[in-house]
């Protein structure tokens, strides 16, 4: 799945246990600038995803626009991708 600032990967088969990594690349960003939308995907995945999930392994990556993006438009992104994580466990 993509999302205008993620890529996500999703593998449901992959262990019983719900994980989630993260790929936070450089694009040409300070250390800072990257460590603070680690934290925030960090924290976002924690409160909004986690509880949702059942198991899996899921994989997100940013894109180079997510440096530039607002906390909300964030959190607006993780829940797509939670809802998309849902409907997939279904099938």
């Amino acid at each position: 799945m993509q999302t205008p600032h993620l890529d996500v990967r999703f593998d449901a088969s992959a262990s019983a246990q719900p994980r989630v990594g993260l790929i936070v690349p450089r694009h040409k960003q300070s250390a800072v600038a990257r460590n603070r939308l680690r934290r925030r995907l960090r924290e976002l995945v924690r409160v909004e995803l986690l509880p949702s999930l059942t198991k899996g392994d899921t994989l997100i990556r940013t894109k180079f626009e997510a440096y530039a993006i607002p906390f909300h438009a964030l959190k607006a992104e993780v829940e797509t991708i939670g809802v998309w994580i849902s409907d997939q466990s279904v099938r």
